[in-house]
């Protein structure tokens, strides 16, 4: 796809502090309001298309190995062409895969369609993670990320309630005709308010040996590699509960599958009540300090729930609670991680926020693959994967975060 030159310096609009946040925020929304708001459509597709619930299933993985490769190629992209082109193309081919989705007369054509619009997302949220490398120092660019994580958590909560009155009264189509509009409104907030911020793009960077080498300096950095750690282990946390708490709540635990949602949404609070507490913690503490006390909230959560489990309280109050403060940890840990994994790369920004992305999916879909795999009609093997997750994401706050220098 071709990308215009950056604008010059001088041409470059810059939007006031609130308005960036609200729209980095907006951007970063993109990924999980894309899923979210037409789960539950997908029994319903597979009566409308005729097909397995496999086969249904691949809107899903189509997605997220779609979204999660294409981080890789995008990140230096946005290094040559800068953060505008790459936001702005993105946005487009969204907004036409969204209308294509919304129209797809078959299940092919639909898988295809969220391929395309994988790419397009992954253009929004590579760039949105380079535009706060771009505007901020590591601490300005964790509390700036911290506040526009509290809109990112809008999706996750309204979603899945959004997406059912939706297919309740369209069908699957209305939940991509809405993506499609979400994105038009973006696309003309960003042409009105947004400009480049990549100070000095850089020619060469999209030639292999500078990719290769680019993304082997960012992966020989200690201070990307520890921030990156933290991230992928509190995500993997969220994911396994993502992945196995629907088996778990409705089929052991007898939850309701009408309340499966608020449930759901329940631990969503935790979330944005956690990006709150980031950015209190940032007025006071540095990022590394954040981060050792968001991990150390993380393996608090991941123990309770493996000792109230195991004690025998398996009530889904005794696996909702827990899991709250997992995601607590995780709004306090994700925009510090982010931060931090890219300060060490002001020129190589895309790339660094790519390969910070792919890491945490590839992790994620490893441990989505973990939780079905050991499904055996228990509370246990989430439990365990949950709490595991945590050990992890508390060891590299405070053996890879706490030893880095300064």
């Amino acid at each position: 796809m071709p990308f215009a030159e950056p604008l010059s310096p001088q041409a470059r609009r810059k939007p006031s502090e609130r308005a960036l946040i609200v729209l980095i925020g907006l951007y970063l929304m993109l990924q999980s309001v894309s899923t979210d708001l037409y789960l539950a459509s997908l029994p319903g597709l597979a009566r409308t298309f005729a097909v397995p619930a496999a086969t249904v299933q691949l809107t899903l993985s189509a997605f997220v190995l779609a979204f999660g490769a294409m981080q890789l190629v995008l990140g230096p992209v946005s290094d040559r062409y800068g953060r505008y082109p790459v936001l702005v193309a993105g946005l487009v081919l969204y907004a036409a895969a969204s209308a294509a989705a919304a129209l797809a007369p078959s299940i092919d054509l639909l898988i295809g369609a969220r391929v395309a619009q994988a790419i397009g997302c992954c253009g929004v949220v590579v760039a949105a993670r380079a535009i706060v490398r771009d505007s901020y120092d590591p601490v300005d660019g964790a509390r700036v990320l911290a506040r526009a994580s509290s809109i990112l958590a809008i999706g996750p909560l309204l979603g899945p309630v959004l997406g059912s009155v939706l297919e309740v009264r369209y069908g699957f189509r209305g939940a991509f005709v809405v993506l499609t509009a979400i994105a038009c409104a973006l696309l003309v907030a960003t042409l009105r308010q947004l400009g480049e911020t990549h100070p000095r793009p850089e020619p060469g960077t999209l030639r292999p040996a500078a990719i290769a080498a680019g993304y082997l300096r960012v992966l020989r950095s200690p201070q990307f590699r520890a921030y990156t750690l933290v991230a992928s282990g509190s995500y993997a946390a969220l994911f396994a509960f993502i992945s196995g708490s629907s088996f778990v709540l409705i089929g052991v635990l007898g939850v309701p599958t009408a309340l499966y949602g608020f449930a759901f949404a329940f631990c969503v609070s935790g979330y944005l009540a956690g990006t709150f507490a980031c950015r209190r913690l940032l007025a006071r503490h540095s990022v590394a300090a954040t981060v050792r006390r968001g991990a150390a909230l993380a393996l608090a959560s991941g123990l309770l729930l493996l000792a109230l489990m195991f004690a025998g309280f398996q009530h889904w109050a005794g696996l909702l609670l827990p899991t709250a403060g997992v995601f607590a940890a995780h709004g306090i840990l994700l925009p510090c991680s982010q931060a931090g994994s890219a300060a060490p790369f002001p020129r190589l920004a895309g790339a660094a926020a790519g390969m910070f992305g792919f890491l945490l999916m590839a992790v994620a879909a490893v441990v989505g693959a973990l939780i079905g795999a050991s499904h055996d009609g228990t509370v246990y093997p989430l439990a365990l994967t949950i709490a595991a997750c945590t050990v992890v994401t508390y060891a590299a706050a405070w053996k890879g975060v706490g030893g880095l220098r300064g």
